[in-house]
């Protein structure tokens, strides 16, 4: 009973992947179409134009901005594309829909751009648990693109992991 303790996740091939590391900082934003309509609901052209040329974008610098309209209104599709005529010039990022949309399309680069040479043939925990609110579809397209190339794929954290998936 003198053995030594072995810690067998440290020494385990697994690898843990937590997308929260793969977060990049940066402040996000909703641009509500309906604030420049009148009364929320209409848009007249003219002064849409004319609120948008004189708009301050530089507020939006480093940004990533989700641009969509809170109300029922009809919005012509030209319309979020002036906006973000204005903001890809100060924004890091601009998408149309909301805030989990513009969270998706971030990750979804991030996730593109993984080097899947690093995790082929091995074990791989997606970490779960997390300070920053990641959504759910995030963690498909994480799945999707690690099973081209993983061993197996868990869940959870090393010491309490959920099996979702392995090579047959």
């Amino acid at each position: 009973m003198n053995e030594p303790i072995v810690n067998r996740v440290a020494e385990s091939k697994l690898i843990t992947f937590d997308l929260q590391e793969f977060c990049p900082n940066g402040e996000r934003v909703f641009f509500d179409i309906s604030e420049w309509l009148e009364k929320g609901l209409v848009l007249k052209e003219k002064k849409f134009r004319d609120k948008a040329k004189g708009h301050a974008w530089g507020e939006f610098k480093g940004k990533y901005v989700a641009i969509d309209c809170s109300t029922d209104a009809i919005i012509p599709a030209w319309a979020p594309l002036l906006i973000a005529s204005y903001l890809n010039s100060f924004a890091k990022e601009v998408v149309f829909g909301d805030l989990e949309m513009l969270e998706n399309h971030i990750f979804k680069g991030i996730i593109d751009d993984l080097n899947l040479d690093l995790y082929r043939d091995k074990p791989i925990i997606i970490k779960g648990c997390s300070e920053k609110e990641i959504p759910e579809n995030v963690f498909i397209q994480l799945l999707a693109r690690f099973q081209k190339v993983a061993k197996s794929i868990f869940y959870g954290e090393a010491c309490s992991s959920v099996p979702i998936w392995k090579k047959a």
